[in-house]
């Protein structure tokens, strides 16, 4: 009889990593595919409120965890004119938009968006256009959203019917400028100046804002690495986030795609040197943050998808973009995903699922008809409402998984999150391995830790995406010094305590 495989976690209150910040909870909205039309915005709909925003879709997106939502892109913002989506809606103008080729009414833009996102309890993050516009247009769009008053573009807001200011406190300095694909593509170095004047001119207008750098668009990216210290060089002095990237492929290597968390870790991990490099060869205190803002993994069933990518299509009206359907194996490795961005909390303090609503999303629409969950949905929400407080570093011995193009790494990955205000603690683990593992957590270092309930997918769920849910772990053996879980093969577990120091 084979042994049962063994991993080892010990977990202790003064093992501290830093902060959650409720923000790596986000998720992103741009103008793509069907995004905001009739995924956020359906006039019409029978959820639909009084602005037109679907009640089904809110329902959803409050029932996933989000916290904070980037808008208005992605590609799209490097050729958007803000001044585009405000005023009365009928006098708006249809534009091309280049990056996904598609008609763009205009219908929804500022205006619209943010109202719909303070309603929601959803802290809006701006993107501006530094691809085809510079610093003059990002500094009015600051000035119309957060002045108060007393200039013509503050007067504008208020009489399009905004007396208030919106006040929105993150922006990112455009996206994904090192890109080829994207308009107005350039060098680090330009992009650095740029992005710096852009910056400095923004924080004239409200000394307030947080500012996102971009970084790389891809681990893989040729320019990796020397792009973000070109970068945080021109931009330390005006910039707190360097931002990053990051997409998984479903319908690589299933090996590679369950090791996926720790390509994450490793991505993080060297961001953050550096541009601490660059801060330590200034001779500076600031430390830039990172802000994950756009992450998620490419569908392990994309290649039987009938619906094309982002500008295999004819020039219409919001197209159907990558509305690849979702498996529980995806799911796992999102939960995955989790795990990375939680150990490393004292630097990752945004996040945003990519994208919100049917583009690769954990949600799914219909025109006229039902919205629904996604199997990525469920981690998602799961880690949202547990993860509060702190981040304990999981001290972890586990053994080796092979892949093919990454090498071996641990077959087990895991969290530790605990609140000392509440007691709320939890322990998140993913089994990338094709047998189960008997994970023992050692918490003796508490006063108490007791497990009070631990909730199980995995990537053998033969649910429709839709039925999939996180359901009771079979094995799991709660203890006054430790404790056991038995993972399933290919699995993201939740373990939820109350834990006493």
């Amino acid at each position: 009889m084979t042994a049962r495989q063994q991993a080892h976690l010990t977990v202790h209150p003064l093992f501290d990593i830093g902060e959650i910040d409720p923000r790596i909870f986000g998720s992103f909205v741009e103008h793509m595919g069907r995004c905001v039309y009739s995924g956020v915005f359906e006039p019409g709909h029978p959820t639909a409120d009084a602005a037109g925003f679907r009640g089904d879709v809110t329902d959803l997106v409050r029932e996933l965890g989000v916290s904070v939502v980037r808008y208005p892109g992605g590609n799209f913002v490097s050729g958007y004119d803000w001044r585009d989506g405000v005023g009365p809606v009928g006098d708006r103008p249809t534009r091309l938009d280049l990056a996904w080729r598609s008609l763009e009414p205009n219908t929804v833009g500022i205006d619209e968006f943010l109202p719909w996102a303070r309603r929601n309890g959803l802290e809006p993050m701006m993107a501006v256009n530094l691809g085809t516009a510079g610093p003059k247009e990002a500094a009015e769009l600051v000035e119309y959203c957060n002045l108060a008053g007393g200039t013509a573009t503050a007067a504008e807001r208020a009489a399009n019917g905004h007396p208030a200011p919106h006040a929105v406190r993150t922006w990112c300095l455009g996206n994904e400028m090192d890109g080829p694909w994207q308009i107005g593509h350039t060098t680090a170095a330009e992009y650095g100046r740029r992005a710096a004047e852009a910056g400095k001119a923004m924080r004239l207008v409200d000394p307030g804002i947080e500012l996102v750098a971009c970084g790389s668009s891809f681990r893989h990216m040729p320019t990796f690495g020397a792009w973000e210290d070109t970068v945080a060089e021109l931009t330390l002095d005006v910039a707190d986030y360097m931002s990053m990237h990051a997409y998984y492929d479903g319908t690589a290597d299933r090996r590679d795609y369950l090791a996926s968390g720790q390509r994450l870790e490793r991505f993080i991990t060297d961001v953050v040197a550096t541009c601490d490099a660059v801060s330590a060869r200034l001779g500076s205190p600031r430390r830039m943050m990172i802000s994950l803002d756009e992450w998620n993994v490419w569908s392990s069933a994309a290649a039987s998808s009938p619906v094309g990518e982002g500008q295999d299509h004819e020039i219409s009206h919001a197209p159907r973009i990558t509305e690849d359907p979702y498996q529980a194996l995806d799911a796992v490795v999102l939960g995955d995903l989790i795990i990375g961005i939680l150990n490393h909390a004292d630097r990752v303090k945004i996040g945003c699922l990519s994208l919100l609503v049917n583009v690769s999303a954990p949600i799914l629409t219909e025109p006229g008809g039902g919205a629904s969950r996604q199997a990525i949905f469920h981690p998602f929400a799961a880690a949202a409402h547990t993860a509060r407080g702190r981040a304990l570093s999981a001290r972890l011995t586990a053994p080796a998984f092979a892949t093919p193009t990454h090498g071996d790494v641990p077959q087990v990955a895991a969290a530790v999150t605990h609140d000392p205000a509440t007691g709320q603690a939890a322990v998140f683990a993913t089994n990338r391995g094709s047998e189960p593992v008997e994970l023992t957590i050692d918490h003796n270092a508490f006063g108490a830790f007791d497990i009070k309930s631990a909730h199980t997918l995995t990537a053998a769920d033969l649910r429709s995406p839709g039925d999939l849910t996180l359901v009771p772990l079979e094995q799991f053996h709660p203890g006054a010094r430790s404790s056991t879980l038995l993972l399933p093969p290919e699995s993201w577990t939740l373990a939820e305590a109350v834990a006493r120091a």
